[in-house]
């Protein structure tokens, strides 16, 4: 059985929940021949990246599939591209609030998900989840993650990708998805990685 890392965010901004979270431990532990790994991630610069990374480092993952919230997205969003930039207009969980900063020093400006973004985004459409293919993780956490592990595992057999949810329900915010819609749409991407 291939292995595959899945990971969500801790609550931040004042949230009380992060659907990120929630969805990944609503998932099923195996999904189409891949043994699922769930991992928390710290909303704080630099720590959020290394948290992932270091897990990698523990165990040798076939494919390292992040989940973040966009409030303000009412779709499922796989993601395209992880920018070498930290730009927060919001500060962190530890109050770092970094402007106009690479990710990596003297890094690659931009990588690709090595996962099928757009096959993964039409297949949830397909389930009857609202999907769209996004070109743009932001700046935030959630891109630093994204960007840090696409270039950690650049020219290696492990595959990165990063899909965007929007709120969920339960945080009574709009735009926002049920959570259970969520996780179908969820189960489906993985479905539809290979």
């Amino acid at each position: 059985m291939k292995k595959l890392l899945i990971t969500g965010f801790e609550p931040f901004d004042g949230e009380s929940i992060n659907p990120s979270w929630e969805a990944v431990c609503r998932l099923p532990d195996e999904i189409n021949g891949y043994s699922l790994t769930r991992l928390l991630v710290p909303v704080v610069f630099g720590e959020g990246a290394e948290c992932v990374i270091n897990k990698t480092r523990e165990e040798n993952f076939d494919v390292v599939l992040c989940i973040g919230q966009a409030g303000g997205r009412s779709h499922i969003t796989p993601e395209l591209v992880g920018i070498n930039l930290r730009h927060a207009r919001i500060p962190d969980n530890k109050e770092n609030k970094p402007i106009d900063e690479p990710v990596v020093a003297n890094g690659d400006r931009a990588y690709f998900s090595t996962l099928p973004a757009r096959k993964m985004a039409e297949a949830i459409n397909a389930v009857g989840v609202p999907s769209q293919l996004s070109y743009s993780a932001g700046a935030y956490v959630c891109n630093e993650v994204f960007y840090a592990a696409l270039a950690h595992f650049d020219n290696t057999n492990t595959r990165v990708g990063f899909i965007y949810i929007p709120y969920s329900k339960e945080q009574n915010k709009e735009p926002a998805m049920d959570l259970n819609v969520i996780v179908k749409g969820l189960v489906t991407a993985i479905e539809n990685i290979d």
